[in-house]
């Protein structure tokens, strides 16, 4: 179901559905399950639903979140299996731990060098089959621990590179030090791996500023809805539609 759909009168949130939503900036994509979740208890009369989503956002990431409920959570699997689309900007001539604007700028470096050239040849050669080494700052477990709560112990891990394809890869606007991008890719590839290794690439240095998920396989952000709008549908559903 999307924003675009009215389909009250055959709809059961407990039966399973699936929603696409934009996540806002700043929450994490539990924090929208959640919110979801809470709104669907007292909808329906319930102590208990079941709310999952399919792949994981950043905080500072937006953009397209498919949420299920009900026995359509058994879809999850399949959804996050499905090929993404990102938009973003990344910043280059620095590096923070965290491959983003969510931590502070630890390393600095020059952008003098980086021409035209140079970064059509860097832009190749992440096209494809690659291997790729998530953030420290993930939630990947490491001995039953996420990484990003060993690396706020300042613990170092030794991760393993992790195969990823990526489909597309394309600048939007080259305007030094920042670039914007629009990438498609496999499942599991970590946007804030591939701009600090193109940093790396153009032998400088890069981390995220901004990003959005576009497209998740067929799914696309324009049919998704807002938050805010959603918590307000499900807030003036009719008793009779609220399912069984």
């Amino acid at each position: 179901m999307n924003a675009e759909d009215n389909p009250l009168p055959r709809y059961d949130f407990l039966t399973g559905a699936m929603l696409l939503v934009d996540k806002p900036q700043g929450w994490t994509s539990f924090d929208v399950v959640n919110k979801i979740r809470y709104k669907l208890k007292h909808l329906l009369g319930v102590k208990k639903i079941k709310v999952g989503h399919a792949g994981t956002l950043d905080p500072m990431a937006t953009g397209l979140l498919i949420v299920c409920t009900g026995k359509f959570t058994k879809k999850l699997g399949e959804y996050q299996g499905l090929p993404k689309e990102y938009t973003g900007t990344m910043r280059l001539g620095a590096t923070t731990p965290s491959y983003d604007a969510e931590s502070d700028v630890e390393e600095s470096f020059p952008t003098s060098h980086i021409s035209p050239q140079l970064l059509e040849q860097a832009r190749r050669r992440f096209l494809g089959d690659i291997e790729q080494v998530p953030p420290m700052f993930s939630a990947i477990k490491v001995d039953g621990q996420p990484l990003y709560k060993k690396a706020r112990k300042g613990e170092m891990v030794e991760v393993e590179p992790r195969p990823v394809t990526i489909y597309d890869f394309g600048f939007t606007r080259v305007e030094l030090p920042e670039l914007d991008f629009r990438v498609r890719c496999s499942k599991g590839t970590y946007i804030r791996s591939l701009a600090h290794d193109f940093g790396k690439a153009v032998q400088s240095g890069a981390y995220l500023t901004a990003l959005r998920r576009t497209r998740i396989g067929q799914f696309r952000i324009e049919d998704a809805w807002q938050l805010e709008s959603l918590v307000e549908f499900l807030e003036e559903v009719p008793a009779g539609a609220r399912g069984k």
